[in-house]
């Protein structure tokens, strides 16, 4: 062969690539192709690629490697061209021998999932297969080796798969030769001839073959007919084809079957174990090859005079060698391994062909000895259609191929069926769980709690490579099932209660609700109702669980406004006015993250909580503001202890605090120019604070915007320049201060008995008097400081302790009424002396408990309502009114309520309008909201588990100022 050298083995692209030319001599000569396939063991010995060497008498293949020799777990084809003898032997190697199994295993990593590592197997197993129907359909005489001499029954599934394989690719194989230069029978069979499948067994140390001659047993006088290794054989070809003959691999017409097995010859061989001797192995080859050289002339003869005269030769080699190839008695030895392939590629070589049919009327099958060339070009056709696809007109037909490989999946993947019949099985117990003591409608949370219990009940009945598949298929026919007329509302009230029903879409402006359509169209229902009073308080009735922010804190009392008090005098809130038909909502409108206006909040209460070191500073500083002439009073914002009978100088004058981030720390009387009268405890700052002069507003603050509008309240996160829509806040005038009398209380529903009296706050009022100047520089209570305490008695000059003192006027003491009201879901209202006290008057004359201890302490927004009920729940009443009752004096009472809904980062909540001013001789309610929430979100009422001092109104919610009258 010119071209291409053939002595070393090649691999079947290349062997196809290759333009080989052959010698004249054998050109036009049959070719032989035979392939080797099978199995090898990691024992030491001669592995699989050693008979091709002794079939051909050299050393093509390396007999030494491993998975460090830079080689891939894939099967792969060599080829070796024996061009003297006209035989083409085609070796397979696959994962099925030790070389390709160790870099399998070294290719998967240690994180390699277990489904992961399947699917490689299950890839290597594919290209077996596909290599595998490639050498049945090119060869004429096939070798299946096996490492022992035991039959390996998984050869049957995996025949029958590749016969499956074989039925369902034949069409497309078809397509692919129609143009080559064959016969017809090959177009229409795919194949030169039913192949004839041989067996190689290695026998193991078990049965090794003894070197004296005593094969025949215990007795060597008397020799048997056959030796124990052709008994043996014998037993093989037995139980092999009665295998074969049960599962229909092998039929009577051989021309239907995957492979054939010879009727009257040998087709299993067993390769015997001797006793190592590697060099007396290798003399004695040398031997047998040197004395053929010598006895033989080398005399060139081609044809099939060629052929027989090598016969010849190899025979009398095989019979004339070692002495251990004879038998006592005369009897003559087994054959070898290459007279045992000989005899049948003696039939395809001298085109007498297979006949491998049996029963009564047999069909003869076709046969066809091809040259090189034309074998070449079929091999190229089927090569590219059933394993390397390299060229774009046959890309098609090997798709299509690629997808009837589903057909060996039953066949080969049994760990796969096993797996899939198995979860199959798990399925319907899972779904079973799930749907276990469900409602109707339920929510996510319920749908992933009983997916849970689906997912446990799968786990522990699932095996193997489908679980992952079909736990998705689970996932999938849960939420199909639940999404199916099953999903619940998911959205929360503002009092974290979900919709009962089933998933909805809300009516537009407009609209009517639709139960009929798909989804429905409803509006939020959470089935809780509550009972609240009006924003006076006078009327109550029952409400729904609201959703919105609007519907909570304005469209409820609004619609009660029109029944109760809607004619009554009220200082209205500032909201938003829009100067364009569409308004829009503020999309970036905050200034500072949740976190900075915590931030802000967390050092406004730190700076109310520490009174003392202010005290300690201030007290000089009050002593003399105090022998002035007219003092700057206002309101005090830390917290001032419970006041005892003897007052302390000390705890008569504490600094002023801000709550707001704006302001400047001087009262509203004080930034409107105003001279003020001094309250005693409750002034805000000192003499100095006068020179003070307040910042001048910005342009944002005193023009809001008329084009954005806020979308949730207004907190101290929020940006400036923005106002709600609506004002969450109501604050409506009952009467004037007359209207209140102290003796019987408020006469509003709800309440519980002997807890609706509001909380006396004295104040004394000094006011410079023109008949006694001199009066105000003498001390009232005889003590150090000239401002005691707010509802105490005060000791004139003689000691005398009753009433106000005959040296004072009745009007230096003025009485503000005011009462922190809460209301529970149930309509059960009461009046808080404390933050853990609730207002209980038995007899007649009022509350006795002075206002300055719910003043000075941070008020909770929730506390245990007083009337649980027989229920296990507990049931929270929350902070709804401050009733303030304003004498006809000259006051100055200022309102600047600021709430803390929540833990922090949650921001403070205000009006839109700070530091309000409440007119004179009034009764006024101010009303909180009843939710709170931000653009983010809403602020959920405290649950049984949570604390409730992170839920508050900070202290300062009032101050007052003595006003005097403008200058005439």
């Amino acid at each position: 062969m010119k071209g291409t050298n053939m002595a070393l083995p090649l691999s079947m692209e290349a062997l196809l690539q290759a333009d080989l030319q052959e010698d004249v001599a054998y050109r036009d000569e049959g070719l032989c192709v035979v392939g080797i396939f099978g199995k090898s063991n990691m024992q030491p010995g001669a592995p699989k690629e050693s008979i091709v060497n002794s079939l051909a008498d050299k050393h093509i293949f390396s007999l030494f490697g491993g998975p460090e020799d830079g080689g891939t777990a894939d099967s792969s084809i060599e080829a070796f061209y024996h061009q003297e003898n006209r035989v083409l032997y085609l070796f397979l190697s696959s994962v099925s021998d030790s070389r390709q199994l160790l870099r399998a295993c070294e290719s998967l990593s240690a994180n390699t999932g277990h489904s992961d590592s399947h699917e490689l197997w299950k890839d290597l197993d594919r290209q077996h297969c596909l290599h595998l129907l490639y050498i049945f359909s090119v060869c004429h005489v096939l070798l299946l080796v096996h490492p022992n001499q035991t039959f390996d029954v998984t050869y049957d599934r995996l025949f029958r798969a590749l016969d499956a394989l074989r039925q369902k690719v034949l069409p497309l194989i078809r397509a692919a030769i129609k143009d080559c230069p064959v016969s017809k029978e090959w177009k229409l069979n795919c194949r030169p001839c039913p192949p004839r499948l041989l067996f190689v067994f290695q026998m193991n140390g078990s049965m090794k073959v003894s070197t004296n001659g005593s094969e025949s047993g215990g007795n060597p006088d008397k020799p048997k007919k056959h030796s124990p290794r052709r008994r043996l054989q014998h037993a093989l070809e037995d139980q092999i084809y009665r295998i074969f003959r049960k599962s229909r691999v092998l039929t009577n017409q051989s021309s239907n079957c995957l492979f054939t097995v010879p009727a009257n010859q040998a087709f299993v061989y067993v390769i015997p174990t001797v006793d190592e001797d590697p060099v007396g192995a290798l003399l004695s080859q040398l031997r047998s090859t040197c004395t053929v050289s010598e006895t033989e002339p080398a005399v060139v003869v081609t044809g099939p005079r060629r052929y027989q005269q090598m016969r010849r030769s190899a025979r009398q080699s095989s019979y004339s060698g070692d002495p251990a190839t004879l038998l006592m008695g005369g009897q003559l030895t087994d054959c070898s391994l290459k007279e045992f392939l000989w005899q049948h590629v003696e039939l395809v070589l001298t085109k007498k062909g297979f006949d491998d049919s049996v029963g009564r009327n047999p069909q003869p099958s076709h046969f066809e000895l091809p040259t090189y060339s034309k074998w070449a070009q079929i091999a190229s056709k089927l090569h590219q259609v059933l394993i390397s696809n390299t060229e774009e007109e046959i890309a098609e037909l090997w798709s299509k191929v690629q997808g009837q490989l589903k057909v060996l999946e039953g066949f080969l993947d049994a760990d796969t069926k096993f797996s899939e019949n198995r979860c199959q099985k798990a399925l319907p117990l899972a779904h079973s769980a799930y749907q276990s003591n469900l409602p109707h409608n339920y929510t996510t949370t319920v749908h992933k709690n009983q997916l849970a219990q689906a997912l446990r009940v799968y786990s522990q009945h699932a095996r193997g490579v489908a679980f992952q598949r079909y736990a998705l298929q689970l996932h999938e026919d849960c939420y199909k099932f639940w999404s199916n007329g099953h999903q619940l509302c998911e959205e929360r009230s503002l009092t974290d209660q979900h919709c009962v029903h089933k998933f909805h879409l809300l009516p537009q402006t407009g609209e009517k609700t639709d139960m009929d359509r798909n989804p429905p169209i409803l509006n939020h229902n959470s089935r809780g109702r509550s009972t609240s009073a009006c924003n006076c308080g006078r009327k109550q009735a029952p409400r729904e669980d609201p959703f919105d922010i609007q519907t909570a804190n304005y469209d409820f009392y609004q619609m009660l406004d029109e029944k109760c008090c809607g004619k009554l005098e009220r200082i209205d809130f500032p909201v938003f006015q829009p100067s364009t038909l569409d308004p829009a909502p503020a999309t970036n409108q905050a200034q500072r993250t949740p976190i900075e206006a915590s931030g802000s909040a967390e050092v406004v209460v730190e700076k109310l909580k520490e009174p003392s070191t202010a005290q300690s500073t201030t007290q000089s500083t009050t002593q003399s503001t105090t022998q002035s002439s007219t003092p700057i009073p206002t309101q005090s914002h830390t917290p001032i202890p419970a006041q005892s009978h003897t007052p302390t100088p000390a705890q008569s004058h504490t600094p002023a605090q801000s709550h707001t981030p704006a302001d400047t720390s001087l009262s509203l009387a004080l930034s409107l120019g105003q001279s003020t009268d001094s309250l005693g405890p409750y002034a805000d700052g000192d003499g100095t604070e006068t020179q003070v002069q307040p910042k001048r507003p910005s342009l944002m603050d005193r023009q809001p915007s008329t084009v954005e509008y806020l979308p949730g309240m207004m907190h101290s996160g929020c940006a400036k320049g923005l106002l709600p829509k609506f004002s969450s806040w109501s604050l409506v005038k009952l009467g004037p201060a007359k209207s209140y009398n102290c003796h019987t209380g408020l006469e509003h529903p709800g309440f519980l008995p002997g807890s609706s009296f509001l909380l006396p706050w004295d104040l004394v009022i000094r006011s410079r008097s023109e008949e006694d100047p001199d009066r105000l520089t003498e001390p009232l209570d005889g003590g150090n400081s000239s401002w005691p305490a707010p509802n105490k008695t005060l000791v004139g000059k003689r000691g005398s302790t009753g009433g106000l003192g005959r040296s004072r006027r009745r009007d230096d003491m003025a009485r503000i009424f005011v009462g922190f009201e809460y209301e529970d879901s149930r309509g059960r209202r009461f009046i808080s002396c404390g933050p853990d006290k609730i207002v209980k008057v038995l007899g007649p004359g009022g509350a006795k408990d002075p206002a300055t201890r719910v003043l000075n302490t941070d008020m909770p927004l929730y506390i245990p309502s007083p009337s649980q009920g027989r229920g296990i729940k507990s049931h929270y009443a929350q902070l709804t009114r401050l009733f303030v009752v304003v004498p006809d004096s000259p006051l100055e009472v200022t309102l600047n309520p600021q709430v803390q809904p929540g833990p922090p980062p949650c921001p403070l909540f205000h009006p839109e309008q700070t530091d309000l001013v409440l007119p004179p001789d009034g009764f006024w309610v101010l009303r909180f909201p009843y939710s709170f929430c931000t653009d983010r979100g809403p602020c959920y009422p405290p649950k049984e588990n949570q604390p409730l001092n992170n839920h508050k109104v900070l202290r300062g919610i009032l101050k007052a100022t003595a006003a005097t009258p403008a200058p005439q």
